[in-house]
């Protein structure tokens, strides 16, 4: 799976964000294509982010970088590690889920 942006090794962190826990990247709704975090497509894409709406919370839209298992939105939203290779994800990510994702209050 290719990983746009600034990316610095082969977990996909970025020069953003690159802890240990920092495993992940987003597939954005508006172009399909993962990216780090969203600093990254902000400097990346040539275009606005657009969240994934709710009702498709069920699409595979999360890589986990240790491991390359495609998640859905929910999977990864349920859990603090990947379900398949178990590395843990940076709990912290979920301060950015309005960003990504449609949230309560974020229409």
């Amino acid at each position: 799976m290719h990983v746009y942006g600034s990316v610095v090794d082969n977990e996909t962190r970025c020069t953003h964000y690159h802890t240990e826990k920092d495993i992940i990247a987003i597939k954005f709704a508006c172009c399909n294509r993962y990216y780090p975090c969203y600093k990254c497509h902000e400097e990346h894409a040539q275009h606005p982010i657009k969240r994934w709406p709710k009702e498709q919370f069920d699409t595979f839209a999360i890589l986990c970088g240790a491991c390359q298992t495609e998640l859905t939105i929910h999977q990864y939203m349920d859990s603090s590690q990947c379900p398949h290779c178990h590395a843990p994800f940076n709990d912290r990510c979920e301060l950015h889920y309005p960003i990504y994702f449609e949230m309560e209050g974020t229409e």
